[in-house]
Order: structure tokens, then C-alpha cells, then sequence
């Protein structure tokens, strides 16, 4: 839909997006992004580096402070239920170059995600009918097999998510739940299985933790990748001005789209750790290390329920950072950041698809260069969420008041000093998991891959700042304002 508003500069339009999204649909787009192929398939990386204990309270300490981040998440998005995420709450704060900072890391981070799913759906293909994958070798890169089988599979599966993204919002959002529900179910039917079943015993959980290690050191190492496990949550903005329910509920789903994350994660570790002693099953040089044991132990009814439970969740990843990658490029091409395409509606059923089209394609690529390659990339894209983590904090940080002061405006601010102070923290929380992968020595230190990959993109981004600085810089303050946030009301400063 275009919306047309006389300014003082000239008529403008800003093409809005169709409210279609029903509240449980959102709620399963953040769970079902949170829940992606790692919940299946790390568990026994995972216990080696921590232990069952050391797993489960890393997640759940890494849940509290997402929690703690969302709170100013909701605010912002009950504020201003528009299109864009972190990219329109930088703006707000810090102006247009913060908010094509935070636009550019984002960008990169989501469409990687969703090239990180679909070559897991390749890898669970490889795992299962490994005979049928490894044919047709054609190369190999950084140490991992390149087996054409596996990049028709990776390419299929994105391209019937992005035709299903095309259909429209509805179709994607039910499907989204239906998906998420299936993998409810059956993780619920793993956990239940290994526990009831009578060669399984709780002693085999022993040690808690890594021997190798402190348990403090081993929690911390959890809690250093809770950006990455948790990542999905802030779809919801993203989606925000598709909601077809009130704004002010977007909190909460995002607090109950954590809270079950960090149960389904624990639920997967328990049930890996119970089925023999831990050590033995984290030390196997398993490709699947998860699959193998539930096998050993349940079969094949239980190996099927697992590979029900991975393909939900990767397929509820991939759809979800579909959405979200999609409407992320429509904000900042509404905002003259990106090319005008990116914010086109299909004429028919009024989606991004441009976006869409983009998003889908440049994930098909990744496929062709290895699972190997691409996981520096994705570690490197988590410095970027936990930018936009910092970005939204600092925003509810600078429109919470401790008081009224001479600059209160109750338009744009609200008094909350307990607010205000969780904001603070989830602005600390964000550092602390900055440091985490940025700092040498740290349990999440990046690669020298991820590193190179990190400055690679940095470096992209300047050029192509530098190329449309010149020209972001004429676009008055107001009409960015109505561009990004649908109101012409000077709220971002003018940087």
C-alpha cells in the first residue's frame, strides 16, 4: 500500500506493509527462529565444552539476560511498530549513519542465518542417506567436501521458502506455527522417551561439568554464545508493522518465545546426556553425534523424531530470517539507504519479494563455497546482532527518564527509572558479549577466519557508505523521519 503525506519538502510516498501476522503466528516466528538446527545437532559439542549442568545454567543465564535486552525491545516496538527493527531504533537515537551501521551488520547476519540452515538441511540429508549425497564430488574448500547433491538440496529448500515468502505474510506466518508446534511435540517425545526408557539413568549426567575447566569457566563459555543461541527473538520488530494485533503484546511474546527456547535447549541436553555416561558419547568423532546416540538407543522411531524436530527447526529458522532479512531491506530501501526495488510490493499479494528474491538468492551461493567457510562468516555475523542488541538498548536507554527534567517530553519519553536502569544493563549485557568475541583469550574469540571475514565486510560497508553519504546527507531530517518511523515529528537527531 502507498501512503502519500504533503511535507514541507515535497509529496512523498511510503509504501506500508499489509497487517496480516495474528499474535501466536510472531510469537512462533521468534521461537522458531531462536530453535534453529543447533539444538539438534551441538549437544555433544556442546558437553564437551561445559557439561550438562554447565550447558543448561549457561543457556539459562544467557536467557535472563536476553530477557533483560527485550525489555527494551518491547518498548520500542509497542513505540514505534514500524518495519526496519534495530535499524529504525539507530536511527532514532544516533541518526542516519548509525542507522545504516546497524542496517548493514544485520543485514549480513540474517541472510547468513538463513544460508546456515539450509546447508544443515543438506548436512541432515548427508548424515541419513550419506550414499546418495557423496556422489558427484567436485571440490573441496578449507578441509570440507563439495558434493553437488548437497547444493541441490541447499538451493531447492530455499527456493520453495522463498516462493512461499512471495504467497504472502499469512501463509508464512501459519506456517511458521504448524512448524513450530511439530517440533514442540516431538522434542517433548525425545525428552520423554530417553527418560522413561529403562537403560537410561540419571548417573550417566555425571560430572556436571567439564573436568577440564572451572564450572565458571564453563558457564561462561555457554553464556558467550547466547547471542548466537538466541538470535530469532528479534525478528519480532522486524515484523512489527505486519502485526494484526496490538503492539504492546509484542513483549511478552517475545519473553515467552525465550523462555521456551532456553526449555527446549536444556530439554535436548538432558535427553543427549542421560542416554550414556556424557564423556564417552562428547569424545566419539560422530559427524551427528546426537543422532548416533538416540539411534543406539531408541531406533529408528527415535531417529525419525529427531530428524522431524531438526527439519522443523531449520525450517522454521529459514522462513523466520526470511521474513526478517526481507523486511529489514524494505526499511532501509524505504529509507533511500538501498535501491528503491528492495521496498516494491508484489502486486498480487503485496510482499517484498524483490527482498525476498534477494535474500534466496544470495543464500543459494553459500552452499558452493562449504559448511566450513560459511561457519566463519556466521561467527563473524554475530558481532552484528550484538550491535543491534546495543543499538535498541541504548534507544529505550535515551527515551527512559529518571525524572522529568527540563527536556521531558511526554511524546518521546517516558519516566521509568526502573526501565531505564534494565536498559542500561542490557546496553552492559551487549558489551560483555561484544567483548566475548572480540577480545583475545575470551571462550568466544573469533577465528583468524572470522576475523578476516569481519574486516572484509567492515571495509565494504565504508565504500558503500562513502558512496551514498553525499547523497543520504540531502534528505531532510523530517522526511527521513516520516520515511523510517511514518511520522514527520522530529524524534532522530539530525547526524
Amino acid at each position: 500500500m502507498i501512503n502519500k503525506r504533503q511535507t514541507n519538502y515535497q509529496y512523498e510516498e511510503r509504501t506500508t506493509l499489509k497487517k496480516s501476522l495474528k499474535a501466536h503466528w510472531v510469537w512462533a516466528i521468534a521461537l522458531g527462529s531462536s530453535i534453529g538446527w543447533g539444538a539438534f545437532v551441538q549437544p555433544t559439542n556442546w558437553l564437551e565444552t561445559a557439561g550438562p549442568i554447565g550447558v543448561i545454567l549457561g543457556f539459562i543465564i544467557g536467557a535472563f539476560l536476553m530477557m533483560l535486552i527485550a525489555v527494551s525491545y518491547g518498548f520500542l516496538i509497542k513505540s514505534f511498530p514500524v518495519s526496519g527493527g534495530e535499524f529504525a531504533y539507530s536511527f532514532i537515537s544516533l541518526g542516519r549513519t548509525h542507522a545504516f551501521i546497524c542496517g548493514w551488520f544485520l543485514t549480513l547476519g540474517y541472510i547468513c542465518i538463513v544460508a546456515l540452515n539450509a546447508s544443515a538441511f543438506a548436512l541432515m540429508f548427508k548424515f541419513i542417506f550419506p550414499k546418495i549425497i557423496e556422489n558427484l564430488k567436485l571440490y573441496q574448500i578449507a578441509g570440507w567436501d563439495i558434493y553437488a547433491m548437497e547444493i541441490v538440496i541447499s538451493t531447492f529448500v530455499l527456493a520453495i521458502f522463498g516462493y512461499f515468502n512471495v504467497k504472502g505474510t499469512g501463509l508464512s506466518g501459519r506456517m511458521q506455527f504448524v512448524f513450530c508446534s511439530i517440533m514442540i511435540i516431538s522434542v517433548l517425545a525425545i525428552t520423554a522417551m530417553v527418560g522413561f526408557h529403562p537403560s537410561t539413568e540419571l548417573s550417566n549426567v555425571q560430572p556436571l561439568f567439564s573436568t577440564d575447566k572451572t564450572a565458571f569457566a564453563a558457564i561462561i563459555s555457554i553464556v558467550a554464545i547466547a547471542p548466537w543461541a538466541f538470535v530469532g527473538f528479534d525478528n519480532v520488530p522486524q515484523a512489527a508493522e505486519e502485526f494484526h494485533f496490538s503492539s504492546k503484546k509484542a513483549f511478552l511474546l517475545i519473553i515467552l518465545a525465550i523462555f521456551f527456547a532456553a526449555i527446549l535447549y536444556s530439554l535436548m541436553i538432558i535427553s543427549t546426556a542421560m542416554i550414556q555416561p556424557w564423556e564417552t558419547l562428547a569424545g566419539a568423532s560422530h559427524a551427528w553425534g546426537t543422532a548416533a546416540a538416540i539411534n543406539d538407543l531408541l531406533g529408528t522411531i527415535g531417529l525419525l523424531i529427531l530428524v522431524v524436530a531438526l527439519t522443523m527447526g531449520i525450517f522454521t529458522g529459514l522462513n523466520g530470517f526470511i521474513i526478517s532479512s526481507s523486511r529489514l531491506l524494505f526499511a532501509m530501501s524505504r529509507a533511500k539507504i538501498i535501491p528503491e526495488s528492495f521496498s516494491k510490493l508484489h502486486p498480487t499479494y503485496k510482499t517484498p519479494y524483490f527482498g525476498i528474491a534477494f535474500t534466496v538468492i544470495l543464500a543459494m551461493i553459500a552452499p558452493w563455497f562449504g559448511r566450513q567457510a560459511l561457519l566463519w562468516v556466521v561467527d563473524m555475523s554475530s558481532v552484528g546482532v550484538t550491535i543491534a542488541y546495543f543499538y535498541t538498548c541504548f534507544t529505550a536507554f535515551s527515551l527512559f527518564k529518571w525524572s522529568k527534567d527540563k527536556d521531558f517530553n511526554p511524546s518521546k519519553h517516558v519516566v521509568s527509572p526502573l526501565k531505564k536502569s534494565i536498559a542500561a544493563i542490557g546496553m552492559i549485557a551487549s558489551l560483555v558479549f561484544l567483548g566475548l568475541l572480540l577480545v583475545p583469550g575470551s571462550p568466544a574469540f573469533l577465528g583468524i577466519e572470522s576475523r578476516i571475514a569481519l574486516t572484509v565486510w567492515i571495509i565494504l560497508g565504508v565504500i558503500f557508505y562513502l558512496a551514498k553519504r553525499t547523497e543520504l546527507k540531502q534528505i531532510p531530517t523530517k522526511e527521513l523521519n516520516y520515511l523510517i518511523l511514518g511520522n514527520e515529528e522530529v524524534i532522530a537527531k539530525n547526524k
